[in-house]
This record gives structure tokens, C-alpha cells and sequence, in this order.
């Protein structure tokens, strides 16, 4: 009995820092997609945000640029189940098309970017980022360019969609919300649509 009470405690322990981790991981893949790797949040900010002590930090990471790639792989790998469960859920490869471009192209998702694309979050961090992240970056535009292939049914077409879309974001939320900015979304939604083959 004695015995059980202690493996039971033992696995609510492990249980309790596996969550903790999993706070620490989804807060900071949303702060870093909002303000980049390299002047992104620090590690006392995080870990008060997760309720947690700046000294239990060292429980679950070595280092911030640990976590910092392990924050960066969850955020890309989000993204790429948002693109997963989008194709699934389209009638076909147009539609999956249209539904993809219309949320890059939000006003949405310029203005969150916290919940958006990482690919555009980490664009200008990750030349700079150690081979963890950078890894991951490009690991996460090549699921891109294959979603986005199925989609458009051309390699070439695919890497200008992905260009186009993600220096839209780029560019729109650099400048701020407003007509300007609009008419950047606006203008790269055309052209990526303008690329799908004819139905």
C-alpha cells in the first residue's frame, strides 16, 4: 500500500511537470511568433505567465535557446496541421485553396500574429537562429511548398504562392492595419488564386 502511494505520487509528479512544460512550450511558441526569436520574451516573463517560478525553468530546459527551439518547432508544426486539417475538410483542391488563402490574407491574421503563421513570424530570426531552429524553418517550408504543390499542381507555382503570401504578411504587418495594408493582402490573395489551375 505504502509502496503504491509513493509510484502514485511519483506519476502525479510527472504528470504535473509534463503539463507545466506543455504551458511553457505553447506560451512561448505564442510570444515568439509575435515578437521573433532573438528579442522575444525572456525567461522570467514566460514563466510567470505560465504561473510558474523563474527557478523551476531549469526543470524542464537547459537553456532559453533551448526552449526558444523547442517553442519554434511547435509553432511551425501547428501550422502544419492547420494546413492538414484544412485540405480534409475542402470539397476538393480549390476550394482547400481558397479556404488557405483567405485566412493568410486576413485582416486576422495580420493583426495576430501570435496564433499565425510561423513561417512569417521567424522568416527574418531564422538565418540567424542556431541549426535547431533553422532546421525546423526549413522543414516547415518544404511541408508548405508539398501542401501547397497538391494544391496548385505546380512545384514553381507552389514556391510563388508561398512567397507571395508570406511577404504579404510580412509587408502588411509592417506597415499596420489600414487601406494601404489592405490593398497588400488584397493584391497577393488575386494572385495566388490566379494561380490555381483551371477547374
Amino acid at each position: 500500500m505504502r509502496m503504491s502511494g509513493i509510484i502514485h505520487v511519483m506519476g502525479h509528479s510527472r504528470d504535473d511537470k509534463a503539463r507545466s512544460h506543455e504551458r511553457i512550450v505553447q506560451i512561448a511558441a505564442a510570444r515568439l511568433r509575435e515578437s521573433g526569436t532573438a528579442a522575444g520574451p525572456g525567461v522570467a516573463e514566460l514563466m510567470k505567465e505560465a504561473g510558474l517560478t523563474h527557478g523551476g525553468f531549469y526543470k524542464h530546459f537547459d537553456s532559453r535557446a533551448d526552449l526558444v527551439a523547442e517553442a519554434v518547432e511547435r509553432a511551425l508544426r501547428d501550422n502544419d496541421g492547420f494546413m492538414t486539417t484544412l485540405r480534409a475538410g475542402a470539397a476538393d483542391a480549390h476550394a482547400a485553396l481558397e479556404l488557405f488563402v483567405d485566412w493568410y490574407t486576413s485582416a486576422e491574421h495580420r493583426d495576430t500574429p501570435g496564433a499565425g503563421c510561423a513561417v512569417v513570424s521567424f522568416g527574418a530570426d531564422a538565418p540567424h537562429a542556431d541549426q535547431r531552429v533553422r532546421t525546423a524553418y526549413t522543414d516547415q517550408v518544404q511541408r508548405y511548398l508539398v501542401h501547397l504543390e497538391a494544391l496548385l499542381g505546380d512545384p514553381k507555382r507552389a514556391a510563388a504562392a508561398l512567397s507571395a503570401l508570406v511577404g504579404a504578411v510580412l509587408v502588411a504587418r509592417a506597415v499596420g492595419p489600414g487601406e494601404l495594408s489592405d490593398e497588400i493582402l488584397a493584391a497577393a490573395r488575386e494572385s495566388v488564386l490566379a494561380m490555381a489551375p483551371a477547374e
